[in-house]
């Protein structure tokens, strides 16, 4: 089996935010091209309710993928959590390629975290046109920081044996 992962985007007031929109919109697309057969949206319960997976398998039903090809993953909370608890919800399929969609600069971090899992994924984003440049500035510079935290982090995970098949 094929699948698509897309990370957790935020939920806002009024409904999913921009970045939530892009992210289902390129997973749709890849999905269409027949890239997978199975979506997994992942994503818990942020400021503001319903979890963000749920908002995201609502935004796949409405634009015509089957229920029964989405396997919503609505507790993590984090890029980590994201991954970790999709490959637990997962493990018994047997899933043969694994796509991970997110926005371009927060892909080498999931790639990451995926190796760590042992996942040999592939991962795809969709275009940043269109996008606030402070906020794209703002989300390269947290990513700056946050890969070789993340790194650290595995290495401890790895260290003391979790995680790992």
């Amino acid at each position: 089996m094929q699948v698509i992962l897309i990370l957790g985007a935020a939920v806002w007031q009024d409904g999913p935010s921009p970045t939530m929109r892009r992210r289902c919109a390129h997973a749709l697309s890849l999905w269409q091209m027949d890239r997978a057969q199975v979506l997994v949206p992942c994503g818990g319960l942020g400021i503001h309710a319903p979890a963000e997976a749920e908002i995201m398998r609502d935004i796949f039903i409405k634009a015509g993928v089957p229920a029964a090809q989405i396997i919503p993953e609505a507790k993590s909370r984090t890029t980590y959590e994201n991954l970790r608890n999709a490959r637990a919800l997962l493990s018994r399929f047997d899933v043969t390629r694994v796509i991970i969609v997110s926005d371009r600069y927060h892909l080498p971090r999931a790639r990451m975290v995926a190796r760590h899992l042992g996942w040999q994924a592939e991962t795809s984003g969709p275009s940043t046109r269109g996008g606030h440049r402070k906020t794209q500035i703002r989300n390269l510079a947290r990513e700056a920081g946050a890969i070789p935290l993340y790194a650290l982090k595995l290495w401890g995970h790895r260290l003391r044996g979790s995680d790992r098949r």
